[in-house]
């Protein structure tokens, strides 16, 4: 199912990282809600029949894709953590929608040629540690003419909010794990050119990347557990003692007040909506 190539991906995803994206699911689908409604249009507006969802997690983008599409088209979605495609198999069966789910690495799986006439992603397609070896291989999946779309962040310090836990806590913590400047991770395709290049060397055409910014929310209740579960912190939260836990909360739900707005917790996000079309 994966490669050496990406073994720390899978890892990452097939370990507590990815069991705490499957607790969290219903947290952040409705964080990423508005990001799934642009991709929904972008699906709408080019009525495909054979659509993949690239890092498709606990399926939430593809249920909505094939609900779209309903009897006129069929949804994939692929995934590296086992645990995420067994909750979104779960997910499908119990809503009755005909989707279906692949554990495989996207960077390696070996496509049916030709296949898809719709590649989508929403925050799916940064964690290759071999880009464009990835984009390749997706397009070696797409149909010829194919069209890809997929929303990624634009850079850090665009999206300052999705960075304020591991900038508030690292005083407290000399063992959190850095970020790895354009290796895997949320901001691997921040940079216009690069993310261009990459899908160049990829055999895609016609690209484009218009900024989307959108706002995102979470209930205030919610916050610490978000923080503390998910992203850099959360690799190694349950690892920390107990009263240094108690002043990285402290001092990290202090740090998140610019955003809190009563019960509620407002995000302007900074993304791109990607576009392509396979070489013919």
């Amino acid at each position: 199912m994966t490669s050496g190539t990406n073994s720390e991906q899978a890892a990452l995803w097939n370990g507590p990282g990815g069991r705490a994206w499957v607790d969290e699911q219903a947290l952040l689908d409705r964080m990423l809600e508005p990001f799934q409604d642009l991709l929904g249009a972008e699906v709408a507006a080019a009525s495909p029949s054979r659509v993949l969802d690239v890092g498709c997690g606990a399926g939430s983008t593809t249920l909505a894709v094939a609900r779209l599409l309903g009897e006129a088209g069929h949804c994939t979605g692929i995934d590296i953590s086992a645990p995420l495609i067994e909750a979104a198999r779960l997910r499908a069966e119990r809503d009755g929608v005909a989707a279906d789910f692949l554990l495989a690495d996207a960077q390696e799986h070996a496509f049916e040629p030709a296949s898809f006439d719709m590649l989508i992603s929403r925050f799916g397609v940064m964690f290759f540690d071999d880009p464009e070896r990835a984009f390749g291989n997706l397009r070696r999946a797409a149909a010829p003419s194919a069209t890809l779309r997929f929303v990624t962040w634009r850079s850090a310090a665009e999206n300052p909010f999705m960075t304020t836990a591991e900038r508030a806590a690292a005083p407290l913590l000399p063992q959190l794990p850095p970020r790895a400047p354009d290796g895997p991770g949320q901001f691997s395709l921040a940079d216009e050119g690069r993310a261009t290049r990459i899908l160049e060397q990829g055999g895609w055409d016609s690209i484009s990347l218009e900024p989307i910014d959108v706002v995102c929310t979470l209930p205030e209740r919610d916050l610490i557990r978000y923080v503390t579960r998910l992203g850099p912190l959360g690799r190694i939260f349950t690892e920390i003692e107990e009263q240094t836990r108690a002043q990285v909360i402290e001092t990290v739900r202090a740090a998140f007040e610019p955003y809190v707005h009563g019960e509620v917790v407002r995000v302007a996000a900074a993304g791109w909506m990607v576009r392509a079309r396979a070489l013919r």
